[in-house]
């Protein structure tokens, strides 16, 4: 059966997103987290969507090169496959680049390929090719955003998305502008396009439908961009009758212990620790030099010290950061991601823990790939762009643990405590 839809998520945190997209449409998903054998495949028989999560936004261009190919082979199945970015497009020319993503789509399913960075349901908003993202109560311009224009790896100077991408591939990239779709001209201007990649603007639900629409009766077979894509393929499936309303979501149970995990230095997260901290949660403040260097004592007092904090009923987090770093900060989300997995495994081993919450893109993904795990399957809605998932695992001890991951920029000031308490 071709598969109705497929994506790769350039991060694990992202990529759940997409889960639970596609879980409020109705649409069955799995994301895997290797490339699925057909025995992995086998075990979701219903699936009618596929993702394979990685860790391409803190790769260079070369290791796309090398690496990306594969992973579009694996998902080529899907009438529409979907290189998932995060809702701020941050991305560089030499790290986590997405021009080189899009050339490399463009090469294995033709174009022109579709840009959907607008996702209203996280505020998020492309006008006129520039985008914008909430922080707290107000939207600015990304490249006046408090966190993300000054992001320690991926930093957004330029809001206008064309010339953004222009650094990084010298695709020709057109745009269908918000007057457009909002006169009912967007295929009009997909089709008048000469380019590799369109972009299209969205400020609203209807602007993605519209969009939607175009993907649809366009048979476009590649995208590039937030959710945004994800919700725009359930809109408009909704409309032509192929997908059903999905049945009311499940509330997750509550659970007595949690384990969080941060390598995020936003200041949203920054906030959410404070408060964490006040709700009763022991912090365990990484040795981040230590980590980078390798230093297993330093692995060892933070699983000592979360195995102790989190005994009956216990709740703690281990952070790297509370709060931005400085300009000179090193760029490890990798290596610091794998060491913090590799104490979180450890933990969860000696604990039995069924829940956790990892948080911040880069070490999010890193860190999850340390637990063994095969796929996840949504489990459950808890703060939108950041579901409760489900993981599927050899290991007894990972099979069926609960996870969260969350970018820096999700969630409340009580999030952990949202997650503890399943919403």
């Amino acid at each position: 059966m071709t598969l109705r839809y497929a994506f790769y998520g350039d991060d694990f945190t992202g990529s759940t997103d997409v889960l639970e997209q596609l879980a409020e449409g109705g649409v069955p998903a799995v994301l895997f987290l290797r490339t699925p054998d057909a025995a992995l495949r086998a075990r979701f028989p219903d699936a009618q969507a596929i993702g394979l999560a990685g860790d391409s936004r803190s790769r260079s261009p070369d290791w796309m090169t090398e690496h990306l190919p594969a992973a579009y082979r694996a998902l080529g199945e899907g009438a529409l496959v979907h290189y998932k970015t995060c809702s701020t497009f941050d991305s560089s020319p030499h790290t986590g680049s997405i021009g080189r993503a899009l050339e490399l789509g463009v090469a294995a399913f033709g174009g022109p390929a579709a840009i959907i960075v607008g996702a209203p349901h996280l505020r998020r908003y492309v006008a006129f090719g520039n985008l914008f993202a909430a922080a707290g109560a107000e939207v600015y311009r990304i490249d006046r955003h408090p966190t993300m224009a000054r992001h320690p790896v991926t930093p957004m100077h330029e809001a206008d998305l064309i010339r953004h991408l222009a650094t990084q591939t010298q695709a020709r990239i057109a745009l269908v502008p918000l007057d457009r779709i909002e006169a009912g001209e967007a295929g009009v201007a997909f089709d008048a396009a000469d380019a590799d990649a369109v972009l299209f603007d969205g400020v609203a639900m209807r602007d993605l439908a519209a969009t939607g629409a175009v993907l649809l009766s366009r048979r476009v077979r590649f995208a590039v961009g937030s959710s945004g894509v994800t919700r725009a393929l359930v809109l408009a499936w909704q409309a032509a009758g192929l997908i059903e309303a999905a049945p009311p979501a499940p509330r997750a149970a509550p659970v007595d212990r949690l384990l969080v995990v941060s390598g995020s230095c936003s200041p949203v997260t920054a906030r959410q620790i404070t408060r964490g901290i006040a709700d009763g949660y022991t912090p365990a403040r990484a040795d981040v030099a230590a980590l980078l260097r390798g230093e297993r004592a330093e692995e060892d007092r933070l699983i000592a010290a979360a195995v102790a904090a989190l005994g009956q009923g216990g709740r703690t987090v281990i952070h790297s950061a509370q709060g931005p770093l400085g300009e000179a900060a090193p760029a490890a989300g990798d290596t610091l991601g794998a060491a913090l997995g590799r104490v979180t495994r450890a933990v969860i081993g000696q604990t039995g823990l069924k829940r956790i919450l990892f948080a911040g893109g880069d070490t999010s993904s890193h860190g999850v790939a340390q637990l063994g795990i095969d796929a996840l399957t949504w489990a459950a809605p808890i703060e939108r762009g950041a579901p409760l998932v489900r993981a599927h695992a050899a290991d007894p001890s990972i099979d069926g643990l609960e996870l969260v991951l969350k970018g820096g920029q999700m969630g409340g000031e009580g999030f952990f405590e949202t997650v503890r308490l399943g919403g």
